[in-house]
């Protein structure tokens, strides 16, 4: 059984940084692509970012372009998601996810491409 567990949120002041990970139990990790998603208060799950299972391929959500860096360490089992310049509006409980489908080349998107998906880190920026 594949179990997702987030690290690394909290409270920064508008301007900081945070970085989150997120740490696979699962086997065959280096075959999936991960990807990071956010909900804030009274709104729906949003995309953030999410990489290829080779990590040779990356995807943004505009809001984060330029600001946020998603990676991964295969060997560790390991995504991580570096957030920068962060703003009142990125305040939301992030979840890490896993693929569905093995190997895929493309950038999953969509939040039905994703079938594991973490308890959540919350972060909160204060303006």
């Amino acid at each position: 059984q594949v179990q997702l567990v987030e690290s690394g949120g909290g409270l920064v002041q508008a301007g900081g940084s945070l970085r989150l990970s997120c740490g696979d139990s699962g086997r065959t990790f280096s075959n999936y692509a991960m990807g990071w998603f956010r909900q804030a208060p009274g709104k729906e799950r949003e995309f953030v970012a999410a990489i290829t299972w080779s990590g040779s391929n990356i995807y943004y959500a505009d809001s984060v372009e330029g600001r946020f860096t998603i990676s991964r360490d295969n060997a560790k089992n390991t995504v991580y998601l570096q957030m920068n310049s962060l703003k009142p509006e990125d305040t939301a409980v992030y979840y890490c996810a896993k693929d569905r489908v093995q190997t895929r080349w493309h950038v999953p998107r969509s939040a039905a491409d994703f079938g594991s998906w973490g308890q959540g880190a919350q972060v909160t920026v204060s303006s």
